[in-house]
């Protein structure tokens, strides 16, 4: 007996069809090349954290392929930096509430 499980369900076409999409006046063109943000990470005070996410100021005007490297060597960075933290309490936070 053949497997009869529907598939996804198809989208629903745009009655409006592309005609009616409106543009922003202030946007910018279209033209193949990553746009700045313009985005700058909040600092926290804590010098290998801001270090880390500073990295993230390298993603403007980069194309998106490039983006995955970057993320990869934050959240190393990142990891880094917790567990740097545990080693600094070996004997984890609970042990200080002990009496």
């Amino acid at each position: 007996m053949p497997d009869l499980a529907p598939g996804p369900a198809p989208l629903p076409a745009d009655p409006a069809g592309d005609e009616a999409r409106e543009v922003a006046p202030d946007a910018a063109p279209v033209t193949g090349e990553p746009l700045p943000l313009g985005v700058e990470p909040t600092r926290t005070g804590h010098s290998a954290v801001d270090a880390a996410l500073a990295r993230l100021e390298a993603l403007d005007g980069v194309p998106t392929e490039a983006h995955v490297a970057v993320y990869e060597d934050v959240h190393q960075r990142l990891t880094d930096t917790l567990a740097a933290l545990d080693q600094d309490d070996p004997l984890g936070s609970t042990a200080r509430n002990d009496p």
